[in-house]
């Protein structure tokens, strides 16, 4: 069993890692600013699963692979970095739905955005370049190994989740405002430009230094 030290700094270190917004906080907003906390079950799900895939094909050695494959490395990359890309052409060119339209259809969206929240969440390459270099420092060599791996994948996918519905229910409280086409509309705009500023950055870098 892994000591109650070394468990509190992964809580510490993962808990400081996930309060910086990236793609998949962002996809879960836009999410909840048009469809309120409707949005928090299929992007929760989605996006604690996209982690789940990425922290255990990094701890079954994927994470090794792609740092020792340039090629493979190369074209997760620019995978993760076209679909980050296009969803963020879809928001851009999206027309604002209103608010009947938008409940109509949340049932249908529901998959759209699990899918979105997944993809954006265990596409990203260097999820699996850090999982393998971050998890280690907080095994005790002295202890089996498999145990605490399993113990820190399930305290990070947890603190992950909820990250997540924290701010699915933060941004469904403007869900009430920001569902006016013209608000609305600026903020698909905004949200679409950054994921694909995202999107290029992450095609045009080296991850792997």
């Amino acid at each position: 069993m892994m000591g109650f030290e070394l468990w509190i700094g992964f809580v510490i270190a993962s808990t400081l890692l996930l309060a910086s917004p990236g793609p998949t906080v962002l996809v879960a907003v836009s999410n909840a600013m048009h469809h309120g906390k409707l949005a928090a079950v299929p992007t929760v799900l989605g996006a604690t699963l996209g982690d789940c895939v990425a922290m255990t094909g990094s701890l079954l050695g994927a994470g090794a692979i792609l740092t020792t494959s340039a090629t493979l490395f190369s074209l997760l990359k620019l995978f993760g970095a076209a679909y980050l890309i296009w969803m963020g052409v879809q928001l851009v060119m999206q027309k604002s739905a209103s608010a009947e339209r938008t409940t109509q259809n949340a049932r249908y969206d529901g998959w759209r955005m699990f899918r979105n929240a997944f993809a954006v969440t265990a596409l990203h390459p260097g999820g699996f370049v850090f999982f393998i270099a971050f998890v280690p420092l907080f095994i005790d060599p002295t202890q089996p190994a498999l145990m605490q791996f399993a113990i820190l994948e399930i305290t990070f996918l947890c603190l992950a989740a909820l990250n997540i519905t924290l701010w699915v229910l933060l941004a469904s409280r403007l869900h009430g405002a920001m569902i006016k086409p013209a608000v609305l509309r600026a903020f698909d705009k905004i949200s679409g430009a950054i994921l694909i500023t995202f999107g290029t950055v992450m095609a045009f870098s080296n991850i792997k230094d």
